[in-house]
């Protein structure tokens, strides 16, 4: 049986460990350097998109790259919170050495949990290999086939309540967080804490970002732009995609 999950105590360990996705997002947008930004873009889409002021394009690029890293981020602070409310309900605890990442036992039988940020989040390839984790945690755990064990893949965001894969049920959003918590409104209740510091926290990341887009603005108009501020899509392709890259010449050279 379940214990109801203390959202004093979920409280107290989104403040401790949100902290840490927000120091990420200013790692990331500190480390970034434009060169890298555009070897890793697709320069005809831009083209395509009739994308001809370099601030936009700029703007684009980074808001792309920024978007899919906070994905990521925030996806792993997720995962490790239900981990924490799983611990709180039913004793559930990330196995040390398996490839799954929730093992707990409730009304007799056992779960074996992969938690996912969202619902989109492997191939074909990659959901068979879940397939293959699953049997494989079972085997390592010393699971017998007296014991009833269900896999599950649990997405933190998303509609598909308990969709049966054959091999395991994957249980999204709602559903998933009432799975862990048997609460069906936990969902929404974990909102409120992760707003906290959001705010703040936000500002000092808006204050970086303007820094680093005027920056990349900067460096874009010196070095791949005309001498009547045209965007030089011959010499992005160039630096992009050609077989040997010319170096960028900037037309108004600097000391960076």
């Amino acid at each position: 049986m379940s214990q109801p999950v203390d959202m004093n105590l979920v409280t107290a360990y989104v403040d401790e460990h949100i902290g840490e996705f927000h120091s990420k997002r200013l790692q990331a947008i500190g480390n970034l350097r434009l060169s890298n930004l555009l070897k890793k873009k697709n320069p005809y889409l831009f083209k395509a998109k009739n994308q001809e002021i370099a601030g936009e394009l700029i703007r684009g690029i980074l808001d792309a790259y920024l978007s899919s890293q906070e994905e990521t981020m925030f996806g792993q602070f997720l995962e490790k919170l239900a981990i924490y409310v799983s611990g709180l309900a039913d004793g559930g605890q990330r196995p040390a050495t398996l490839d799954v990442d929730l093992d707990f036992a409730r009304d007799g039988t056992r779960y074996l949990v992969s938690v996912k940020s969202g619902p989109n989040w492997g191939n074909a390839s990659q959901h068979r290999d879940l397939e293959l984790a699953f049997r494989t945690a079972r085997r390592q755990l010393g699971l017998d086939q007296s014991i009833h064990v269900i896999y599950i893949e649990g997405c933190c965001y998303g509609r598909q309540q308990n969709v049966d894969r054959g091999a395991y049920y994957k249980k999204c959003g709602q559903a998933f967080w009432e799975f862990l918590t048997c609460d069906p409104d936990f969902y929404q209740e974990i909102v409120a804490p992760i707003g906290h510091q959001a705010h703040d926290r936000n500002q000092e990341f808006l204050s970086a970002y303007a820094r680093v887009l005027n920056a990349f603005t900067d460096e874009f108009l010196d070095d791949f732009c005309n001498e009547d501020h045209s965007i030089n899509w011959n010499g992005l392709l160039a630096f992009n995609s050609s077989s040997e890259p010319a170096p960028r010449t900037s037309r108004h050279p600097r000391a960076r």
